[in-house]
């Protein structure tokens, strides 16, 4: 397993104050990139994502220490974790240590949770992200909107940035109905005092719609490709 990464933009002024990115994760195979639909689902079928997820984090947290950025005074690294991890007893104590390990900020770090995981895995969600926040780290809710009952939960959940699923974000110009469900979504994010992002950006047309909805930030195709680590 190796790491890409994907920025984010601000889209207000009030949060232009930091870089942010995320991690994600590919798999290797000879001279071949894997990327994660195609072995995900497997590993999902078969109990590994927590062992993945535990290697992302220790890659991620490497490569913050490794540069330095993950003891700066500003920026955050998003990490997903699957709903299986969420379920993980020892997960919290693996990060902390490796936090230790490799002196970096917890605050640096903010970890994405699916709407549908969190959901599912509701009370072991709520326990794991109060005592991760406890300790500094940040929470973001991904894929928001795709759920029956979204904002019901969203009361339940103590998270710091709502991501609005991309599905809603890409036929926004189009679509009456997904531009109201966009537009509620953020409404609702900033009520509960979140930060929104608004995924799957392709079109600079979809980027000054979204500026003038309010949403802080954008990630996606239009503003930033997902590029190796290292790069």
């Amino acid at each position: 397993f190796f790491l890409y990464h994907q920025e984010m933009i601000p889209l207000q002024e009030a949060s232009a104050d930091g870089f942010r990115t995320e991690f994600l994760v590919r798999l290797r195979d000879g001279d071949d990139t894997v990327p994660p639909g195609a072995f995900i689902p497997a590993a999902e079928r078969f109990g590994l994502m927590p062992r993945i997820d535990r290697r992302v984090i220790e890659l991620a947290f490497a490569y913050l220490d490794r540069t330095g950025l993950g003891r700066e005074s500003t920026g955050t690294f998003f990490i997903n974790l699957s709903g299986s991890s969420l379920s993980d007893g020892e997960l919290f104590h693996f990060i902390n240590s490796k936090v230790q390990e490799y002196s970096i900020l917890p605050a640096r770090i903010c970890f994405e949770i699916t709407e549908t995981s969190a959901i599912a895995h509701l009370n072991d969600t709520i326990g794991f992200i109060e005592r991760a926040r406890h300790e500094g780290f940040e929470f973001a809710l991904d894929d928001f909107g795709t759920g029956m009952s979204s904002f019901t939960y969203l009361k339940a959940l103590p998270i710091d940035y709502l991501k609005v699923d991309g599905g809603f974000i890409q036929n926004l110009l189009d679509d009456p109905i997904d531009m109201g469900i966009v537009d509620a979504c953020n409404r609702i994010g900033h009520a509960a005092g979140l930060k929104t992002i608004a995924e799957f950006v392709e079109s600079d047309e979809v980027k000054d719609c979204l500026i003038k909805l309010g949403f802080d930030y954008a990630q996606g195709y239009g503003i930033k490709m997902p590029v190796p680590l290292n790069k």
